[in-house]
């Protein structure tokens, strides 16, 4: 199943600010920098990780 990086992203920040309960501030910057990385050398790992 392909998911859209964007969605398994927004997904992880929902969960991990309904369960975990942390700043908002530092799930903003953990989806950001992860949206980053994914425009890096670094898109084939992390597809391949995610497939």
């Amino acid at each position: 199943m392909d998911v859209p990086l964007w969605f398994a992203l927004a997904a992880v920040g929902y969960l991990g600010i309904k369960l975990i309960r942390p700043p908002l501030w530092l799930v903003l910057v953990l989806l950001l920098g992860g949206y980053l990385i994914a425009d890096s050398l670094l898109a084939p790992v992390i597809d391949t990780a995610i497939k």
